[in-house]
């Protein structure tokens, strides 16, 4: 058995605000056992400004989110995915990057993932996101390998396009991390569903820390995210609902039921040409 701990958040624009409170979450998942915790995405800075961003966010080298949170899985000795930080880039755009790490217990950096499915959706006259103006996408897919099973990363949007789930398995993935600040309005529709979906297809778990609730915000418009951190088996049970509040949630993971998923149902090894359409 593996015991994970999903963190709930609803960060602020502070990322130095957001920072106490992720360690603080990290050694309260420790103290109930968890040897991999995981954080939603952007748990650095939840911002629609880009103009607050450009003054407050960090190119990786220089990232305090990144060197504490690194410094604090080395304290506790856990495995640590960051779901994603706001990153500065050299780009000549200025665009930044939504990057996730995996974080080893020696508070080394194992993987990064850059999103690659941008969110650029208008959910209705008053809900209009535009992901690639600020961000810019990334281009490669990660599968990390763990002392308790192979890792594939991905963030929120991606969880939509199941070629790339079916991919990181068919690599080896046996857990697919999807950390997320997922429309209040999408999620409601979608993201229970999406999520079961994801781990039906792979006979992956399926692990979904998420943002929650409303934003505070210094500078542009509050945002509101759907919350509902989950943890989804490989024959699509619901492990977790973390409903919509802030807060740490463990649970422990038999990585056997992935080969007993598979076997039931071997679709990963049932691909076939065809024409058309």
């Amino acid at each position: 058995m593996t015991r994970v701990a999903l963190l709930q958040m609803t960060s602020s624009d502070d990322p130095v605000e957001n920072l106490q409170t992720v360690r603080d979450m990290m050694q309260d998942a420790a103290v109930q056992g968890a040897e991999f915790v995981l954080t939603p995405e952007v748990t650095n800075c939840v911002s629609s400004s880009r103009a607050h961003q450009a003054g407050v966010l960090s190119l990786e080298t220089d990232d305090e989110t990144l060197a504490g949170l690194r410094a604090e899985a080395r304290e506790l000795g856990i495995w640590l995915l960051i779901g994603s930080l706001a990153l500065k880039t050299d780009d000549k755009d200025g665009r930044f990057a939504n990057r996730s790490f995996l974080i080893g217990p020696d508070g080394e950096i194992l993987a990064r993932y850059d999103k690659i499915h941008m969110f650029d959706v208008q959910v209705s006259t008053e809900e209009t996101y535009r992901e690639s103006d600020g961000y810019r996408p990334g281009s490669k897919a990660v599968v990390a390998g763990t002392a308790f099973g192979k890792v594939g990363m991905t963030i929120c949007y991606d969880v939509r396009f199941p070629d790339l789930h079916r991919r990181l398995a068919k690599e080896g993935a046996e857990i697919l991390t999807v950390p997320a600040a997922f429309s209040h309005l999408t999620g409601k529709a979608h993201w229970e569903t999406l999520l079961r979906a994801r781990a039906i297809e792979t006979g992956c778990f399926v692990l979904a820390p998420a943002q929650t609730g409303l934003h505070s915000a210094s500078r542009g418009k509050q945002r509101q995210t759907h919350g509902h951190s989950m943890v989804i088996a490989p024959w699509g049970e619901v492990l977790l609902d973390a409903g919509t509040k802030t807060g740490v949630s463990c649970v422990d993971l038999d990585l056997s039921m992935v080969a007993k998923a598979r076997r039931k149902v071997p679709s990963l090894t049932h691909d076939r040409d065809f024409e058309g359409p």
